[in-house]
């Protein structure tokens, strides 16, 4: 199995260009993988973890609700944004500036095949960056994201989620909240969850910005522990 995970950081990039670029990497691993079964090959199966920062953009998941955008097309002109409907899980959810947006193109074969565990094992990736910061994160039952103050009236999220598999690879992720602009949260109502309001890391730390770089840092240490994967940069190549 192939634990070696290529990481690359795409800085600031459209959103729809990196999805395309998504969509190259997931069907160079599902090609190689139809080969292996076809062929009886052993053709090594690649993973990847792409991070970027989008501009302001709305995208809504293949089972979401479009009335959970507050807001019409003239008005997301207004406010620089961009809106997409895509192939992944969850509803509607927003990107933008101060967001780390990550998005895990791995091969479970290499992993365990099980989008359950996958997903916690996401989430926990994220609990466990938080409390390097002193704050107590947690799962939310029947939501998945990462969430604080569970189960009382001032439960707010701080990373969603939403992902896609085929042939046990996945493509899509995570967006955690570090120095995000909160007012774009007010156009949707966020994951399609009414009433349930939406944080960011400086906010939650009382600071005007947070070191996104160091919390990546954290991230990919902790992703590596909990996937028991190996990390190679690789070079920006969109």
């Amino acid at each position: 199995m192939n634990k070696k995970v290529i990481l690359q950081d795409l800085g600031l990039k459209d959103y729809k260009e990196t999805w395309d670029y998504q969509e190259q990497l997931f069907q160079e691993t599902l090609d190689i993988k139809i080969k292996n079964r076809r062929e009886e090959a052993n053709l090594e199966t690649p993973n990847h973890f792409v991070l970027v920062e989008h501009p302001h953009v709305f995208t809504l998941g293949k089972t979401g609700d479009f009335s959970n955008l507050l807001v019409d097309e003239k008005q997301l002109e207004r406010k620089g944004a961009k809106f997409y409907k895509t192939n992944r899980g969850g509803d509607i959810t927003y990107h933008g500036p101060g967001q780390i947006v990550g998005y895990p193109i791995l091969d479970l074969d290499n992993f365990f095949t099980d989008i359950h565990k996958y997903l916690r094992l996401l989430e926990e990736m994220v609990i466990l960056t938080l409390s390097e910061y002193g704050i107590t994160a947690e799962r939310s039952e029947g939501e998945t994201g990462v969430w604080l103050d569970v189960g009382t009236p001032f439960a707010r999220k701080i990373c969603a989620m939403g992902v896609r598999a085929s042939r046990w690879v996945t493509m899509h992720g995570f967006a955690l909240n570090v120095n995000a602009d909160l007012g774009f949260f007010d156009l949707m109502i966020p994951c399609g969850i009414k009433d349930k309001a939406v944080t960011s890391l400086n906010l939650e730390l009382g600071k005007k910005e947070v070191d996104v770089a160091e919390v990546k840092q954290k991230l990919l240490r902790h992703f590596q522990g909990l996937f028991e994967a190996e990390m190679v940069k690789e070079k920006t190549s969109v």
